[in-house]
């Protein structure tokens, strides 16, 4: 039987996870990867239980999992550095069946890199959709003056992708979240901290700890689009937080100018029809960018590539005849729940956002009171979210959140049988 041919558009996180798992189920794999190199773009990423658990089936779960230098405990603060709530690690890993991880978007790029064999990846090659394909013909992508036909497409073009345009034109695409954000990575200050988030009048400040000893932190501000300061980001993050608590303005103290990023966040509020046409599907930000409050950007986008390979490993439904089935039941078990945490994160970020002083003042009196009256409501909000686990039989070791397969996994496990 001849091997099917994959084309994955996207070397991200996504795209690098896709082609892996697709790999490993069969196929022959193209990543197209319009940079020049692998670089990504970012400063780091948190990976909950449920993307562990998704790295899993490609045997790196265990080694991201070995990268934990945060356990999940920490404080909600005000700017002054009042704690309005605690963060307990143990009741996290608990509940959903292991830490959060924090590490660089370059250590997961690598990792995610080094299970695919050399070859596969093509950088500084810009790609294009030329044709979506269909049940009786393949897919079509050109880059440079050549053309790739492929039984499959994975577009893991990010944000901006085209290939969503191609799809499915005229569809509304990401739209301005309302709110701007940084991130850094600085060496860690001289005085221990604890781990926090800290909520002031439309403006946000987290700040965390990396393996190799850095800190990772993120600022966000409530303003309109396509704002820069008037001489740099750094400078502008001084103004907006250096009278904050420690150790926020020594962090500030210690980075760079050039060394801080920022970007205007979008998200997909508005649903697409599906996540895919032809033999060409969507994946993470091309077909679900949502606010980055929850942390679930990056994570869906490894849940999407596990599912999707797991739905059309080869020599199953890889081939013409099936392979429009399982294109079909990746989008209805992807489509919803990935919709559903856009819409959990568009709301979580409502709270941070208040401006007026006695909304704030309100608002922290209540996650104040909530917080000790009622210890780990706060973690219910990853409830159906970080419990999630792949479909099928994983590789590496397999981790059970207390509540056993969510609905998702389930329906996914439904949309191959339906086939």
């Amino acid at each position: 039987m001849k091997q099917p041919r994959a084309v994955v558009m996207g070397a991200g996180v996504g795209g690098l996870t896709a082609a892996a798992a697709l790999h490993r189920s069969g196929w022959a794999v193209t990543v197209l990867e319009r940079a020049a190199t692998l670089e990504p773009v970012g400063a780091a990423i948190s990976l909950t239980p449920n993307a562990q658990r998704a790295l899993d089936v490609i045997g790196l779960g265990d080694d991201i999992r070995a990268l934990a230098a945060w356990r999940g405990d920490g404080e909600l603060r005000t700017p002054g550095g009042r704690r309005l709530a605690r963060m307990d690690g143990a009741a996290a890993n608990g509940r959903f069946g292991g830490p959060t991880v924090l590490l660089h978007r370059a250590t997961l790029v690598d990792l995610l890199a080094s299970r695919l064999p050399g070859d596969l990846v093509r950088t500084g090659a810009a790609a294009e959709l030329a044709d979506p394909g269909a049940a009786d013909r393949p897919a079509r992508v050109t880059v440079a003056d050549e053309e790739l036909e492929a039984e499959l497409v994975v577009a893991a073009d990010g944000i901006h992708s085209a290939a969503r345009g191609v799809l499915f034109p005229g569809r509304p695409g990401p739209r301005y979240a309302g709110f701007t954000t940084w991130r850094i990575v600085a060496p860690a200050p001289a005085r221990p901290f604890t781990p926090h988030e800290t909520w002031g009048r439309g403006r946000l400040w987290g700040t965390q700890p990396l393996l190799d000893g850095r800190v990772y932190a993120y600022a966000a501000a409530f303003t309109p689009e396509g704002g820069r300061a008037p001489d740099d980001e750094r400078a502008e993050l001084l103004r907006l937080f250096g009278d904050w608590h420690r150790p926020i303005p020594d962090l500030l103290a210690a980075v760079e100018p050039g060394d801080v990023l920022r970007h205007d966040i979008r998200h997909q509020t508005e649903p697409l029809p599906a996540y895919h046409r032809g033999r060409t599907v969507l994946l993470g930000d091309a077909a679900h960018a949502m606010a980055p409050t929850l942390g679930q950007g990056g994570n869906q986008a490894i849940e999407d590539a596990v599912v999707l390979a797991h739905h059309v490993a080869a020599g199953d439904a890889a081939h013409a005849a099936d392979l429009p089935g399982a294109l079909a039941a990746y989008t209805r078990d992807r489509l919803p729940r990935t919709m559903d945490i856009v819409r959990r994160s568009a709301l979580s970020s409502r709270m941070p956002a208040l401006s007026s002083a006695p909304a704030v003042a309100l608002r922290d009196a209540v996650v104040a009171a909530v917080s000790r009256l009622v210890p780990g409501l706060l973690l219910r909000g990853f409830d159906g979210i970080a419990d999630w686990r792949p479909p099928g039989p994983q590789q590496g070791r397999a981790r059970q959140g207390p509540g056993g397969p969510d609905r998702s996994s389930r329906a996914a496990t439904r949309g191959r049988a339906d086939r």
